[in-house]
Parts: structure tokens; sequence; C-alpha cells
């Protein structure tokens, strides 16, 4: 047997996308797993390490790592109207200034609002679950908020001041790729590659075909419990790129890296 470390974020598109490969949805064959789960910017981290051999990554991260990981066809993260947002109580103005609360420094969604307006300077690193408190209170002016946050920013007395997913669609007629399964690239892990690929799709396709099954535990470790706030989480961040990021989401991922490239922020 091949044991593999492998690593995801809590939020329920990567414990609905990882259930059956750990609770025997699929046939693993040869390979068990080693299952870390954290929040996704303590993950881009741990990358820069080599902590995991199978990781979760947001794509800025990925980007940078490309000469450490390798990224996998399936388990991604890209789409249409799933972009992070830009929010901010009702009664402030926000301006370049403001200080904002972002969910880390390797983030795509940080990526996207330096790409969106580069003058940005006063962030402060937060944990994405405290961000919308944070704006809530007045700790700050604004926030950048991902995963679950944009369900239910309008409960924090938020306004939204920009959706970045619309944004980068308007500019390049592209999904947004936001975050992807990398595995890495020593000749130990590697070698693994095309099983561990084709183990996330089929635990993917199971996922999408069983919903109900991996419920528990998407709840054991979602932020938000509510049904609904969770059915519309997968359904937007799980969808056909998950399985395959085909031609499509390739070039995705090329476009976030030229952009990044021609503003000199890689």
């Amino acid at each position: 047997m091949t044991d593999l470390s492998i690593a995801f974020s809590p939020c329920p598109n990567d414990t609905f996308i990882f259930h059956a490969m750990l609770h025997h949805g699929i046939d693993t064959g040869n390979y068990t797993f080693s299952p870390h789960i954290d929040d996704v910017e303590a993950l881009n981290n741990a990358a820069f390490k080599k902590t995991y051999q199978i990781t979760k990554l947001s794509f800025y991260a990925y980007l940078l790592l490309k000469e450490e990981y390798e990224l996998l066809d399936s388990g991604s993260a890209l789409g249409f109207g799933c972009g992070p947002l830009l929010v901010t109580s009702k009664d402030r103005i926000f301006s370049p200034d403001s200080r904002i609360a972002i969910p880390g420094n390797y983030t795509t969604a940080f990526l996207l609002l330096k790409l969106w307006n580069p003058e940005i300077r006063n962030i402060v690193v937060t944990r994405f679950d405290r961000i919308l408190p944070g704006v809530q209170n007045g700790e700050f002016d604004a926030g950048l908020i991902i995963h679950e946050g944009r369900f239910i920013y309008s409960e924090y007395g938020c306004v939204k001041i920009i959706d970045l997913g619309e944004w980068w669609e308007k500019e390049t007629n592209l999904p947004i790729p936001l975050g992807c399964i990398a595995i890495r690239k020593d000749p130990g892990t590697i070698s693994h590659r095309k099983q561990v690929e084709t183990l996330i799709r089929n635990s993917v396709i199971y996922a999408k075909k069983n919903r109900g099954v991996s419920r528990p535990f998407v709840k054991k470790h979602a932020q938000e419990l509510d049904d609904k706030v969770i059915d519309g989480h997968i359904d937007l961040y799980v969808n056909d790129f998950t399985v395959s990021l085909g031609i499509t989401g390739e070039k995705a991922v090329q476009t976030l890296e030229e952009m990044a490239r021609w503003k000199k922020i890689l």
C-alpha cells in the first residue's frame, strides 16, 4: 500500500470533493491517504516548506510554487460568478487608503485585488472567517471575502464594493481560477500523479452523483451549517472544471499568470 499525505481546506467544496476518497466511497486501489485539514492560507504557507505531498493551493500560491508543485487536472475551483468580493459597512466610504482585511498574502483573492487596484497598500492578513465580523465591528474599513462569505455578507451589514470575479470575467471572458490541487514534484511523489489525478476525478464524480452521502463530513468542518448555504457553496465551486480543467480552464490559469507577470506581481 502507498500512503500519501493530502491537505485541503474545511470549506464545503473541498470536503465534498475528498469525502469519497477518504471514506471508501470509491475504490482507491493500493492507495491510502492521510488527510490534513486547514485554512487555505495555512496550506499555502505549508507548501513553501513542501509539507504535504498533495495539497490544496490558491492559484496565486501555485504560480509562485511551480518549481515545487505540479497542477493536477482534477479538484480545482474555477467558475463564473464565484469570485471574491470586496465589501464594506453601509456607513463607510471606501478609498485605496482604507484598512482592508484580506484572507492571506498568497490567496488568489489578494492577487485579483492587486490586479484590480495596484494602489491598495493598507492591508491586514486575517483568517477568512474573521473578516466579516471585523468589518462589522469597525476593526477594518473593508474586507476581501471568499468562500461562504459571499452568501452572508449582508447579514453583517455589509455592502459590495466590487465583485472581483465579475471584473475578471469582463477583462478576460474566462472563468476565474481560484484554487487548485497540486502534487509535489519530488520523485517519490510525482510518480503517483496520474493515479492520484484519476482518484480525485472519481471522487468528484461520486460526490456529484451522491450528494447526501458526504453531508455529515461537510458539516463537521463547515463554518456555516445552514444546508442552503452549503448547497450554494458546493453548486458554485464544484462544477465541470473541478472534474477536469480542460482547455478553457488551462487558458484561465495561463491568463492569470500572464496578467500577474505583466503587472510585475509575479
